[in-house]
């Protein structure tokens, strides 16, 4: 399965160059999830400079390893995506679910362009206010993760 935005900003050319990376041979059995990783971003200073900060704080926070978690452009294994839980804006907290249902994930450049369609539905502000709360509610779901592989009773 993949994923990739609908203003034009991601390259539907990086689908096949992540799902080759996810499908490989020598990949790890647990590896759940490719994402992409923007290289050389067509936005605006400012969304920029608060995508750095939001990134460094949601990376700190959820230890998850994405330098970049806005990007749409992902792939990955059907079963690891049903287990996820729902909720929008999901995109953003994939990498940290994937690792708390136990799989791996790995990251690689893709191209982004400038939008080519519609507009953004948030300010940079309102864009904060949407994701602390998903932030905490996704700080919340890791604490609370069942181990892979099940629990036993004493």
């Amino acid at each position: 399965m993949g994923t990739l935005d609908g203003d034009g900003q991601n390259d539907p050319a990086d689908l096949p160059k992540l799902y080759t990376r996810l499908t490989r041979a020598d990949a790890a059995p647990e590896l759940g999830m490719v994402a992409g990783k923007r290289g050389k971003r067509q936005d605006n200073w400012s969304k920029r400079w608060a995508s750095r900060i939001a990134n460094t704080i949601r990376k700190a926070a959820l230890k998850d390893g994405a330098d970049d978690s806005g990007s749409g452009v992902k792939v990955f294994k059907r079963e690891a995506f049903l287990r996820l839980p729902y909720f929008d804006h999901m995109h953003r907290f994939m990498p940290a679910l994937m690792l708390r249902e136990g799989y791996a994930v790995e990251f690689l450049e893709v191209n982004h362009r400038a939008r080519g369609a519609g507009r953004s539905k948030y300010t940079n502000l309102g864009r904060l206010a949407a994701n602390m709360s998903d932030l905490f509610g996704v700080m919340w779901l890791r604490s609370r993760a069942r181990l892979p592989g099940g629990t036993d009773e004493l």
